[in-house]
């Protein structure tokens, strides 16, 4: 039989997805299960885009240029300036999704054996990324207590090698829900002019920002204009998941230019769904308004329900939809299956993300769980009440 490559063998299973067939299983036999584990926000997709879809005339459902439509791009560009960001459209390649956009940036900056730092937890699909790109990432612990802060600089200067390409963020965090102040990018920003460094900033959550505080891109600093590059995406701004449409924005042309090549190979992001994403740009923003208050009403909800559970400690997050809990227990894997396959309160469970998989060092983050808190308020109640049970059943199990 032929033999499977290294890098398949070594591609990592996702944390969030790898536990569906215990779902389907637990569903099949009628359980009802309160979705935690995935950021699949239940918040309508805005009317504008899928009416931009409904009422089109297509005849031919062609290619767009590889860069993605040109009107989307201006677009796209004018949503940027604002927002206070210097962006044009030459520096925007639409991309299928924030993942592809990730991917491209992977492979026009590092070569096999680079190295990328990146604050850890982090989103777990990095690791996957840097597998398939030959990248050796190099991780630098934040930490529950400090509410995932951004670890000292001096932290990152004692990783830098040779071999170092960029320092990767997600800005809001996923999982962490970490909204990054002004004086952490600062210190970033320093630390790659210094070093020649690129920065990549994961923004695809950077319309979710809590409690008055403003959300800060790599891309409003000047002096960075040939070390940044930044991700987005429409998935969740507009939630859009499915319609899989992001970007990789830059104002270094060589970055551009060479991350065009990626794009040429794949011939054309989808073509029904930049129309969608172009007409979401015209969403009015008592939309945002309204999600802002009812993300900030469901975290608050959240946080507090899993204070009052004995054992768990949790971080507050002030962006983004996710938090990271740790729980009174070893082995969170072990805990969500058992979760859907061995429990049940009124034939009702929860499906969690055991955290490990969001950490690239071993064996860490080994009793901690993400959390999303994109279910409305009776549905995150019902899920604490269920938590709370599960945990002491587990443990006395135990």
């Amino acid at each position: 039989m032929p033999k499977i490559s290294n890098k398949g063998q070594q591609m990592p299973e996702s944390p969030i997805r790898k536990l569906v067939p215990y779902a389907e299983a637990a569903a099949a036999k009628g359980k009802i299960i309160y979705q935690l584990n995935i950021g699949q926000p239940d918040i309508k997709t805005p009317e504008v885009a899928l009416n931009a879809v409904k009422n089109h005339d297509i005849e031919v459902l062609s290619y767009s240029h590889s860069a993605g439509f040109e009107s989307y791009r201006e677009k796209l560009a004018s949503y940027y300036k604002n927002t206070s960001l210097p962006i044009e459209k030459q520096d925007i390649i639409i991309t299928t999704g924030g993942s592809e956009a990730l991917l491209f940036t992977m492979g026009s900056i590092t070569d096999q054996g680079d190295e990328v730092i990146i604050p850890e937890p982090f989103y777990a699909n990095y690791n996957g990324f840097a597998t398939a790109s030959g990248v050796t990432i190099k991780p630098i612990q934040s930490k529950i207590e400090d509410g995932f802060a951004l670890p000292p600089i001096s932290e990152f200067e004692k990783l830098i090698t040779e071999k170092t390409k960029a320092i990767l963020i997600c800005n809001p965090g996923n999982p962490t829900g970490y909204l990054y102040t002004k004086e952490e990018i600062q210190q970033l920003a320093d630390l790659a002019l210094k070093h020649d460094l690129f920065i990549v900033s994961d923004e695809v959550y950077r319309e979710f920002a809590y409690d008055g505080v403003k959300h800060h891109s790599i891309m409003s600093i000047p002096e960075l204009a040939n070390h940044a590059i930044m991700v987005d995406s429409v998935s969740k701004r507009y939630s859009m998941c499915g319609a899989r449409i992001g970007c990789l924005v830059s104002k270094n042309t060589e970055v551009i230019t060479t991350a065009m090549k990626f794009a040429q190979a794949r011939l054309s992001p989808p073509t029904f769904a930049q129309i969608a994403s172009e007409a979401a740009l015209d969403t009015p923003q008592s939309y945002f308004d309204e999600v802002i208050e009812q993300y900030t009403f469901r975290r608050d909800l959240l946080v507090k329900g899993l204070e009052k559970i004995d054992g768990v400690k949790v971080a507050n997050p002030k962006g983004a939809f996710y938090c990271i809990a740790e729980l009174p227990i070893d082995n969170a894997d072990d805990f969500a299956k058992w979760l859907l396959e061995d429990f049940e309160d009124d034939n009702e469970t929860i499906m969690v993300a055991p955290a490990a998989g969001f950490y690239s060092t071993p064996n860490t983050g080994l009793n901690q769980v993400r959390i999303a808190y994109v279910l409305k308020k009776e549905n995150l109640e019902r899920a604490l009440v269920i938590l709370e049970k599960a945990l002491k059943q587990y443990n006395n199990k135990a």
